[in-house]
């Protein structure tokens, strides 16, 4: 049986994903501090001082970001940033609502979840640290072998991160966004990540209504999450299938979405800070894969086609 309500945005929701238009109250960004070790380069960090909700982090990192454009004689961004202190990323994966429930803990809005506490440390990379940094960004792809249901992370040829994830469903429907009957199948094809939406809204592609709340898997309702959406762009198309979380990750594993790739709100942290604007993207139709065992293993054929399609 079908949710009453659809999670996220499917195909064609990308013309209704802008920003909020929330001002959020400044967080101060604090002096950097300069330590030398005999043993080690010197290294610029800054000291949190006061509490960073995710609802300001973005807007904490981005300071942070300007601050350090004018004092370093090389440029780094919130991707470079976050990979020096990977321990950030943890952090945010830990604000993923079931990862809570299981603790007993219920979360309505993770906009009130604490990211940065006083004392927490963020060190600025240098510029040796930035260089190997974009190396391994540029050597980054994002591979989705969409009847596998499975999202990869591959760096310089290495499978670093493996994600279970839910593709677009077999059949056609009407989608008041587009405005027409479409086809909800993920589509494959080359490409690169074009578009980033840290705030994104929520519109359900059906009948073009706006909601603020989604029905999670134990029947309880949360604000939507605050997690930032992925456009990719293949072979030179915008086909509006997204890459984002889903709130009910009951339906990973399947095809049951609206196009757009889902997955589960941890993994969403961590695809998003080894994916900026520009990272390789192949979203492919692999019927014959190999397992852990090396042994070839052919999956279902979800969309009924006659030959595999990269």
């Amino acid at each position: 049986m079908k949710l009453p309500y659809i999670i996220w945005i499917g195909i064609f929701c990308l013309t209704t994903c802008t920003k909020r238009e929330e001002i959020l109250t400044p967080v101060p960004v604090e002096e950097s501090w300069v330590e030398f070790d005999s043993t080690e380069q010197e290294l610029l960090h800054e000291v949190i001082v006061h509490p960073i909700i995710l609802g300001h982090y973005f807007h904490y990192i981005d300071s942070l970001i300007h601050k350090y454009d004018t004092l370093l004689n090389y440029k780094i961004d919130e991707h470079i940033l976050i990979q020096t202190n990977h321990w950030v990323i943890d952090r945010l994966q830990n604000t993923d609502y079931y990862r809570s429930a299981a603790q007993g803990e219920f979360i309505y809005d993770n906009r009130q979840l604490p990211i940065l506490q006083p004392g927490d440390t963020l060190f600025i990379p240098d510029s040796l640290m930035t260089v190997e940094l974009c190396d391994r960004r540029d050597l980054t792809v994002i591979d989705v072998n969409i009847p596998e249901f499975k999202l990869r992370i591959i760096e310089r040829g290495i499978v670093n991160h493996s994600m279970e994830v839910r593709v677009g469903r077999n059949e056609r429907k009407y989608l008041a966004l587009a405005g027409r009957e479409v086809d909800l199948r993920t589509a494959t094809g080359e490409g690169y990540m074009y578009r980033i939406e840290r705030d994104p809204i929520f519109i359900n592609p059906s009948n073009g209504k706006r909601y603020y709340t989604t029905k999670r898997d134990d029947g309880q309702r949360t604000r939507m999450p605050q997690i930032p959406w992925l456009e990719p762009i293949l072979d030179g198309i915008r086909y509006g299938h997204l890459i984002h979380p889903t709130s009910n990750p009951k339906t990973l594993g399947k095809a049951y979405s609206n196009g757009c790739i889902g997955l589960g709100e941890a993994d969403s942290w961590l695809l998003y800070y080894h994916a900026p604007v520009g990272t390789k993207v192949v979203f492919r139709y692999d019927l014959e894969v190999v397992d852990v065992q090396q042994d070839t293993v052919r999956l279902k054929n979800i969309y009924g086609r006659r030959f595999s399609n990269k």
